[in-house]
C-alpha cells in the first residue's frame, strides 16, 4: 500500500469530485431522516394489497430490490421489481405497485404508470417532479415529492425509505422506527469511519477502493445483502467508470465459481468483494468460506465488507453507504469526476428520437381528459 496517496489530499479530491459526489455520502443520514419526515408527511388510504410491485430503472429501481429483501420474512404479500414498459400479466386493482422516478421522466416508468393507471392499480408515484409528477396530480394519484437536484443514485434515501413507511400507513408491516433509528446512528458511524479527512491508513472504503483500482470488481452478497450486491455493481459502474458485476449464494455455488476454474491469467483483471455479516447463517458462512479457498488458489485479489449494526436495516444500509464510498473514492483515484454519466446521456438522447415517449405522453393526456 502506497504511503501516500491522493485520496487523502483534500484539495486534489475537491478538484476530482467537481460536483462533489462524496457529499451525498456523508450526508446520507441527513437525507434518511428527511426522505422518512416527508413519506410520513402524505395520507395512505389504500387497502392491503395481494400483489406488490415497484416499477422504475437503475437508481430508481435499486430501492425496490432493497425493499424485497428486507421485507421477505416480514410481510406475506409478494414483491416484484419491475424493468420494462408494461406490468406483469397478474397486476390488477389488488396490485400495489410503486413507480419510482427520481427525475420524473424516466420513459419506462411512464409507460408503467400508464398501464398501471389503465389497470386500475393502487399506484403510488415518487420522483422530484417531471411528467410523472404531473400526470399523477391531474389523475389524483398519490405522489410523493422528494427534493430535486441530485444524481438519482445519490437519492436512495428518498426511493428506498419512502416505501417501508408507506407499507406500514397500509397496514403490511408495522414499528420500523427502531430499526430506522439504529439505522441511522449506524449511518453515521460509517460516515465518520470512511469520510475524506479520515486518512487511508484508518479509512476502510479508501483502502478497499486501493486495492481493487485497475481490476474489474465483482461483488458476492447473500439474503439481505443480494442486492447490496447489485447496488455495490451499480455504483461501480456509474460512479467508478468501470465495468464491474454481482452474483450471491447460494446460487453461485452452482454456475459462477466453475467460470473461475481454468481462468489462470485473466483472474488478474479481477477482484472479488464478499458481504459479510457476523450473524450469517452457518450454512452460509460454511459456502462462504469454502468459495473463498476456492477462489483463493487463483491469482485474483479477495476482500471482505462486514456489515454493522444489529437490526437488517442498519446492516444493509451500513454496506450499501460503504460501497458508495468506496466508488468514489476509486473514480477519485483514476481522476475521473464521479458524477457525470455521459452515456447514459448520449443514449437516453438517441431514444428520444424515436418518440415513444412522446406516445406515452399523448395517451397519458387523453386519460386526463376522460
Amino acid at each position: 500500500m502506497p504511503k501516500t496517496t491522493i485520496l487523502d489530499n483534500l484539495d486534489e479530491v475537491k478538484k476530482i469530485d467537481k460536483s462533489n459526489m462524496l457529499s451525498f455520502c456523508i450526508e446520507a443520514p441527513k437525507h434518511y431522516e428527511e426522505a422518512a419526515k416527508l413519506a410520513r408527511a402524505i395520507s395512505i388510504s389504500y387497502p392491503k394489497p395481494q400483489t406488490i410491485i415497484v416499477a422504475g430503472m437503475g437508481g430508481s429501481a435499486i430501492g425496490g430490490e432493497l425493499l424485497k429483501d428486507w421485507t421477505r420474512d416480514k410481510i406475506r404479500v409478494p414483491i416484484e421489481v419491475c424493468r420494462e414498459y408494461s406490468l406483469p400479466a397478474y397486476a390488477n386493482e389488488k396490485t400495489l405497485v410503486f413507480i419510482m422516478s427520481y427525475s420524473g421522466e424516466t420513459e419506462e416508468a411512464l409507460s408503467v404508470f400508464l398501464d398501471a393507471v389503465k389497470r386500475n392499480c393502487m399506484t403510488i408515484c415518487i420522483s422530484s417532479g417531471g411528467k410523472l409528477l404531473e400526470f399523477a396530480e391531474k389523475l389524483k394519484v398519490p405522489h410523493l415529492r422528494v427534493p430535486s437536484g441530485m444524481p438519482p443514485r445519490a437519492a436512495l434515501p428518498y426511493l428506498f425509505l419512502p416505501m417501508p413507511i408507506f407499507l406500514e400507513k397500509i397496514g403490511l408491516i408495522s414499528d420500523i422506527n427502531s430499526e430506522f433509528s439504529e439505522a441511522v446512528e449506524i449511518l453515521k458511524q460509517v460516515r465518520d469511519e470512511n469520510s475524506p479527512e479520515k486518512p487511508l491508513s484508518d479509512n476502510f472504503s479508501k483502502r478497499l477502493a486501493s486495492n481493487i483500482n485497475a481490476t474489474v470488481p465483482v461483488v458476492y452478497g447473500f439474503g439481505i445483502y443480494r442486492a447490496v450486491a447489485q447496488r455495490f455493481k451499480q455504483q461501480f459502474n456509474e460512479n467508478g467508470k468501470i465495468p464491474s458485476k454481482w452474483e450471491f449464494f447460494p446460487e453461485l455455488n452452482h454456475n459462477e465459481i466453475v467460470g473461475w476454474e481454468t481462468a489462470k491469467e485473466l483472474t488478474r483483471c479481477f477482484s472479488v468483494i464478499f458481504i459479510r455479516d457476523k450473524d450469517e447463517p452457518n450454512e452460509m458462512r460454511q459456502r462462504i468460506e469454502t468459495t473463498k479457498e476456492l477462489i483463493c488458489t487463483q491469482s485474483m485479489k479477495v476482500f471482505e465488507v462486514w456489515s454493522m449494526g444489529k437490526s437488517r436495516l442498519a446492516k444493509m444500509l451500513s454496506t450499501v453507504c460503504i460501497g458508495d464510498f468506496t466508488s468514489v473514492y476509486l473514480a477519485i483515484l483514476r481522476g475521473i469526476d464521479p458524477t457525470p454519466v455521459k452515456t447514459i446521456a448520449v443514449l437516453k438522447e438517441k431514444i428520444r428520437q424515436s418518440g415513444v415517449k412522446e406516445r406515452i405522453i399523448r395517451e397519458l393526456q387523453k386519460l386526463c381528459t376522460k
